[in-house]
């Protein structure tokens, strides 16, 4: 079943990504969301609808939870939870590094109960390379088939750390606080606008942790997945994430710990 999910997420995956491709370097900026630096393009709501198109023809009576507003509550159990565009600003500046993200999840806990949902497939495809990194829940993450690992171990003096903003000023005057206590303890600090591509770029060794603390779900729920089957420990930080193989992460969570309260993702960050 784990199986048949991921193909349905790759095919709903890169008929989003046709999309982007179709429409790059001529998009047209429509409004932004919540703050003025935070745009949606014509591009993100075509994608979505690409994708949306996929998984309704192919799974009709699963949940829905998309980035620029597709909600459906479903009666199977299982939703689906898609980023059609992370990556915008890149997107809109013709750089190349934005990604569509496609996750499906499995509600836990009691029909009557509150429940969890816990992702059992995901995929990040990346229209601008053609990779697409896939990971079914227990067996392990893949970028193009082939498999995929986190780097381990690595010396928190020797790691390359990926990092993301929020949009508020006062978000980033709190990030940017804890990329200064950062920054003297690892090799170097990088920020790609792609936490989907990043998570995903932690699980293929290409970089050996990344952290933010300002996320939405669909932001990290397939490259969470991806990451974790890669070998990486993946955890809440604020309402986001912090990945990295584990002896990384135990010093890595030291440094870039969320101020209390901030928290709103589950404990263990793609796996409830």
């Amino acid at each position: 079943m784990a199986r048949h999910l991921l193909a349905v997420a790759v095919r709903a995956a890169e008929a989003g990504g046709a999309e982007l491709r179709r429409r790059a370097g001529r998009t047209r900026l429509l409004g932004h969301k919540s703050t003025g630096t935070d745009p949606v393009t014509e591009a993100d709501l075509a994608s979505e609808d690409a994708v949306i198109r996929v998984l309704g023809a192919e799974r009709p009576a699963d949940g829905l939870l998309g980035e620029e507003g597709t909600v459906r509550a479903g009666t199977s159990g299982l939703r689906w939870v898609v980023d059609p565009l992370d990556g915008t600003t890149n997107y809109l500046y013709g750089l190349p590094d934005f990604a569509v993200s496609v996750a499906c999840e499995r509600r836990t806990g009691r029909p009557d109960g509150p429940g969890h949902w816990l992702a059992v497939a995901g995929v990040v495809h990346d229209p601008v390379r053609g990779e697409t990194f896939t990971a079914v829940r227990g067996e392990g993450a893949r970028l193009d088939g082939a498999p995929i690992a986190v780097t381990d171990p690595v010396d928190l003096a020797g790691a390359l750390v990926a990092t993301g903003f929020g949009y508020g000023s006062a978000s980033r005057a709190r990030q940017a606080a804890t990329a200064h206590r950062l920054l003297p303890a690892v090799r170097d600090i990088r920020s790609n606008g792609s936490a989907a591509l990043t998570l995903c770029w932690v699980a293929a060794g290409r970089y050996d942790a990344y952290y933010e603390d300002e996320l939405a779900r669909w932001d990290w729920a397939a490259g969470a997945l991806v990451a974790r089957e890669a070998g990486a420990r993946v955890t809440a930080l604020g309402s986001g994430v912090l990945v990295a193989a584990p002896a990384l992460h135990h010093d890595l969570s030291r440094l870039v710990a969320a101020p209390p309260g901030t928290s709103n993702v589950d404990q263990e960050a793609g796996t409830r």
